[in-house]
C-alpha cells in the first residue's frame, strides 16, 4: 500500500491503460478520481474496485479547459486534497485526419509488394489531413495534458503540497513511427515534462513521463492487423505490453520510491527504442 493516504486523478480512465492505472493506484492504496469523456465506463470501473465508495468517476472532456478545471476542483473538494495527476487521455485518429486514405494506400502498396511488383503507391498521410483532424488529436493529447498540469499545479501551490505528475507519452516520440498528429503530440509531451520538471522542482513537484511501446488496448482496434503484427515483430521481447505493465511504471514514478526522479522518461517498450 505504498500510496496509502494519497489521492490521484487519472484522465482517459475508462478503458485500456487508463483503467489499468486507476486499478493499480487503488490497489496501492490511493483514492482515485477517474476522469473520462465516457463517464459510464469510468463509473463501471470504479464500481468494480475494492472500497468503491472511496473513489470517484467524473465526466470530463480534456480538450476543454473549463471541463478540466471543474473536474479537478470537484475531485479536490471531494477528497480534501490532491497529490497525483496522470495524463493518460489520448486518441490516435480523428474525423478528417486522412486515416482512411492512409490505410487504403498502405493496403495497396502491400498488395503490390506481394505481387512482386515495384511499388508505385505512396503511403501518404499528411497530404490527406484536414485542419479538423490535426486539431482534434492535438486538443486531446497535448492541450488536455497542459490543462490538467496547469490546474493541478495551481491546487498544489494553493495547498503548499508537493505532488507528482506523470504524462503518458509514446515510443513513437523516439521512433517517429505513426501518424503526424499523434507522433507530434506525444513528442511535445516529453518537452512539456522536461520543462515543467525544472520549473516546479523548487515546489517539490515531480514531473515524469512513461513512454509505452505497442500496448494491447482498444486504440489498436483502428489499426490494420498487418501493422500490429509488424509492430509486435519489431519488439525485442516479441509482444505488445499489457496495460497493467504500463500502470506499474506509473505507480513507481508517483511513489516515494521515485522521490529523486523528475524530468525522466521511463521507457516501457520491450526494448524497442531508448531515450
Amino acid at each position: 500500500m505504498k500510496l496509502n493516504g494519497k489521492t490521484a486523478i487519472v484522465t482517459g480512465a475508462g478503458q485500456g491503460i487508463g483503467a489499468a492505472i486507476v486499478t493499480r493506484l487503488a490497489e496501492d492504496g490511493a483514492r482515485v478520481a477517474a476522469l473520462d469523456l465516457n463517464v459510464d465506463s469510468a463509473q463501471k470501473l470504479i464500481a468494480g474496485l475494492p472500497n468503491a465508495d472511496q473513489h470517484l468517476a467524473l465526466a470530463t472532456n480534456v480538450a476543454q479547459s473549463a471541463s478540466v478545471i471543474a473536474s479537478i476542483r470537484q475531485a479536490r473538494e471531494h477528497f480534501g486534497r490532491l497529490d497525483f495527476a496522470v495524463n493518460n487521455a489520448g486518441i490516435g485518429q480523428a474525423k478528417g485526419d486522412g486515416s482512411d486514405k492512409f490505410y487504403s494506400s498502405m493496403d495497396e502498396r502491400n498488395a503490390e509488394l506481394a505481387r512482386g511488383e515495384k511499388p508505385k503507391t505512396f503511403v501518404d498521410h499528411l497530404i490527406h489531413m484536414e485542419d479538423e483532424g490535426w486539431q482534434s488529436v492535438m486538443d486531446v493529447n497535448l492541450n488536455g495534458a497542459f490543462y490538467v498540469c496547469r490546474e493541478m499545479v495551481r491546487i498544489l501551490a494553493e495547498d503548499n503540497n508537493p505532488g507528482s505528475i506523470v504524462n503518458i507519452s509514446s515510443t513513437s516520440a523516439q521512433s517517429g513511427e505513426g501518424s503526424p498528429h499523434y507522433v507530434t503530440s506525444k513528442t511535445a509531451l516529453i518537452g512539456l515534462t522536461r520543462q515543467l520538471s525544472r520549473e516546479l522542482a523548487a515546489r517539490g513537484i515531480r514531473v515524469n513521463a512513461v513512454a509505452p511501446g505497442p500496448t494491447d488496448t482498444p486504440i489498436m482496434a483502428g489499426i490494420p492487423q498487418e501493422w500490429i503484427t509488424s509492430m509486435e515483430n519489431s519488439v525485442p521481447l516479441g509482444r505488445m505490453a499489457k496495460p497493467s505493465e504500463i500502470a506499474a511504471s506509473v505507480s513507481y514514478l508517483l511513489s516515494d520510491d521515485a522521490s529523486f526522479v523528475t524530468g525522466s522518461i521511463l521507457v516501457a517498450n520491450g526494448g524497442s527504442y531508448s531515450f
